[in-house]
């Protein structure tokens, strides 16, 4: 009796999740160095120690790479650690922002992609879309949390919340380019907590006497 050697499975099957990563780290450094603009497939893949297949088999074009890896990192998780106040909440996170923005792939891709979306209504829908993803978990889990607690009014305006929260740490440090030192996150997230209590509540509504 004869037995059949079986082929390997084709496809997507035999993708390996280590020259994907390999691949989406190569497309960061690109990105950091060169720009949307300038990047290109031979580029990555030289980076990344792969051929063009490799990276045509996962992605069709160079729009459909960087759109995921936009839609990866905006799929992380956010810590929103549960300190017992709004204000150590929000230090927290405020740490955490001045981290990520402080990082060199940061500071250069994300005025890059903003850029790039002024020209490109794809990459604006994704980033667009990674911004609201991003503004609901806050103002979900810390806003609600403040509010469960009594910190904040029910009423609330969740939307404005996170703008105030999010807004002083990337003005600084992603549009004026200028450091947030780590002294400075209380004094910054004082600040905001005294603001959302006074210009985030709900629309007054009018009395009416009887």
């Amino acid at each position: 009796m004869t037995t059949e050697k079986r082929r390997a499975p084709a496809g997507a099957a035999v993708l390996r999740g280590e020259i994907t990563s390999a691949i989406r780290a190569a497309v960061m450094q690109e990105l950091a160095e060169v720009g949307y603009g300038r990047l290109s497939i031979e580029a990555v893949a030289r980076r990344a120690g792969v051929s063009k297949t490799a990276i045509y088999r996962r992605w069709r074009s160079k729009l459909d790479l960087v759109l995921d890896m936009v839609s990866a990192v905006a799929g992380r998780n956010i810590p929103l650690l549960d300190t017992g106040s709004l204000l150590g909440d929000l230090e927290i996170l405020l740490h955490v922002m001045a981290r990520a923005l402080r990082h060199r792939l940061a500071a250069q891709i994300i005025p890059d992609l903003l850029a790039e979306a002024a020209r490109n209504p794809q990459i604006a829908e994704k980033l667009q879309a990674a911004l609201d993803d991003y503004q609901q978990a806050i103002g979900r889990i810390l806003i609600g949390r403040a509010v469960e607690r009594g910190e904040l009014s029910a009423d609330t305006d969740r939307r404005a919340a996170v703008d105030l929260i999010v807004g002083p740490v990337y003005w600084r440090m992603a549009i004026s380019r200028a450091p947030l030192e780590p002294t400075e996150v209380p004094r910054m997230a004082a600040a905001i907590v005294a603001a959302l209590r006074v210009a985030c509540v709900g629309p007054v509504r009018d009395e009416v006497e009887v």
